[in-house]
């Protein structure tokens, strides 16, 4: 049943049929193997029940915050502040990339908004600096891996939604992971730099204007911190802060005037348009889900798995390598919806903690977004710095590469992962 399925996917996925209903005709195989006759009630019964989650409300609003901040114009205040901070080191605006992305995250989440607003601002100038166009951009695709790890995540609601895991203690959760990519990166950047000989374009920037880019950089910065301490401490659910963050983005884009009644048009519209994708696909997957737990392969996943039980880290391992592979294939909220559900038995199986699986899960369809042939960021990346898909297919693995040490690293240390999550407890 399993080929089938994965085989009717793949086949409609490569006719260009839109990716919800690749699914809808993959869970219709599957309910022939199955019981056929299931699919007239438990098909729109799971598809409707899969986006009844009070919990997936805040999808949205994220989305919806995010795309105000961009509206505002807090991104060139974000970019400004890493470039006061590390734009004088040797081959500056690499470095200036990836820190921009550290600040992106906490805004936004979106690691494809990530891609599209840096890249067209950063691809250009790394140029004239000395980087090739596909470093440049594959830097750029890479380093926006950071958005949705460092809070405020989709993925990680998705995942709390699914296993009923606290999205506080994700979010906490993922701060150091997003860091330790982010170091990933810079390192890479130094070496490349090294190689390639770029030298240093801008001067140390004085005390005082570091103090000055944080000020006008400062209102996007407090909104990360608002999410995350609205959660821990229980003031506020996922929701409601996604609610909060909204109230105060346009708050700030009315007092700065940066937002007017087009650009708030605009964002709603980006993010209907998001949104409803989003959510459509969230829910074929949870059909696609129930019609795997019903045919029962999470226990036997457990069973295949369970000679390895006794080693956590071995399983996330093997379970991180099926999660790359699917990336490679399947568009990112799909992929997390179908595993999530398989894997979690498994890792709780093998006394894996449910905040270090959702973490390193999350790390893992994230990777998926630079991964050709369906790595979305790839596509963004070629597009903003105008290389042919093809050429970017080739210079993005070595950033792949980087990213899953990044994540081997996360898996070996799970105390890296708990330890913020422990604090707050």
């Amino acid at each position: 049943m399993l080929i089938a399925l994965i085989g009717t996917f793949l086949v409609n996925l490569i006719l260009g049929v839109p990716l919800f209903i690749c699914l809808l005709l993959a869970a219709m195989v599957g309910f022939y193997f199955v019981d056929f006759s299931l699919a007239f009630r438990m098909l729109p019964q799971q598809f409707f029940g899969g986006i009844n989650a009070f919990a997936l409300m805040a999808i949205p609003l994220f989305i919806f915050a995010g795309n105000l901040m961009n509206s505002s114009g807090l991104t060139s205040q974000l970019i400004r502040l890493a470039n006061s901070l590390v734009g004088h080191l040797r081959g500056g605006l690499g470095y200036v990339n990836v820190v921009s992305s550290v600040f992106f995250a906490g805004v936004n989440g979106s690691a494809v908004a990530d891609t599209s607003a840096l890249g067209s601002l950063l691809v250009p100038a790394m140029k004239k600096e000395g980087y090739s166009t596909s470093y440049a951009a594959g830097l750029t695709a890479a380093s926006s891996l950071i958005g949705p790890i460092i809070p405020p995540s989709i993925f990680m609601i998705l995942y709390a939604s699914l296993t009923n895991t606290s999205v506080g203690d994700l979010f906490l959760a993922g701060v150091i992971p997003g860091l330790i990519l982010g170091g990933a990166f810079i390192i890479m950047n130094y070496i490349y730099v090294r190689k390639a000989g770029i030298q240093s374009q801008t001067q140390r920037s004085t005390l005082k204007g570091i103090l000055v880019a944080l000020w006008f950089s400062a209102p996007a910065l407090i909104a990360s911190f608002i999410i995350v301490a609205s959660i821990v401490f229980g003031f506020v659910t996922p929701t409601e802060s996604g609610a909060l963050i909204v109230a105060y983005a346009l708050l700030l884009g009315l007092l700065n005037r940066t937002l007017d009644w087009q650009k708030l048009k605009d964002a709603l519209v980006d993010t209907a348009l998001l949104s409803s994708s989003i959510f459509v696909i969230i829910a074929a997957s949870a059909v696609v889900s129930w019609l795997l737990a019903y045919a029962q392969l999470p226990n036997q996943l457990v069973a295949y798995l369970a000679p390895f039980q006794e080693n956590p880290t071995l399983v996330l391992l093997i379970l991180s390598l099926i999660t790359f592979f699917i990336g490679m294939l399947m568009e990112e909220v799909s992929a997390l919806m179908l595993l999530t559900p398989v894997f979690f038995p498994v890792a709780m199986a093998s006394g894996i903690d449910p905040i270090h699986l959702g973490v390193v899960i999350t790390v893992n369809i994230t990777i998926a977004l630079i991964t050709p042939p369906m790595g979305a960021c790839v596509f963004v990346a070629a597009a903003v710095s105008k290389l042919p898909i093809t050429e970017m297919f080739k210079s993005i693995w070595p950033f792949v590469l980087v990213a899953v040490f990044a994540q081997i690293f996360v898996i070996c240390f799970p105390s890296l992962t708990l330890a913020l999550p422990s604090i707050f407890q």
